[in-house]
């Protein structure tokens, strides 16, 4: 995971962040103990004004408890810089909500993720979503400025 992380930081570094940046972006939170910048590339999408990030490990991901501590944060996505406030959502219809978006833009990614990380089908019930979403979160990044 490391190294993938490493390789999306690397293509942002090269110039190659506008093609990156249609999936992945890179999230600067403040390192809770720290103080630190810390710099994680994430799959999102873009849902209205907002940017929404999946944690694969919920609330325990190290940058999900760094907004938990200070939720001012800035993304990189494609050649946009941006500033705004995150809010941990651990709600799980709210959660539900969001893996419907991403299975409807990204059917074969998503089906896929459901099969081998959580047991799922490819196109996974409503209530199997909720149900699912008992032990996951993910974030919303909702701009304060855009560059």
């Amino acid at each position: 995971m490391k190294n993938i992380q490493k390789i999306h930081r690397v293509l942002y570094a090269i110039g190659l962040g506008p093609l990156v940046g249609r999936i992945i972006l890179l999230l600067t939170t403040t390192g809770r103990k720290s103080g630190l910048k810390r710099v994680t590339p994430l799959q999102y999408e873009k849902i209205g004004a907002d940017y929404y990030l999946g944690a694969a490990r919920g609330v325990n991901a190290d940058w999900v408890r760094n907004i938990q501590s200070n939720p001012q944060v800035e993304l990189r996505a494609g050649a946009k810089q941006i500033y705004g406030t995150a809010e941990v959502v651990t709600d799980p219809s709210r959660f539900a909500d969001f893996i419907e978006v991403r299975l409807e833009r990204h059917p074969h990614m998503i089906g896929f993720v459901m099969q081998k990380a959580h047991g799922l089908p490819k196109h996974p019930s409503r209530e199997q979503l909720e149900e699912m979403a008992k032990t996951e979160a993910f974030v919303i990044v909702h701009p304060n400025v855009e560059r």
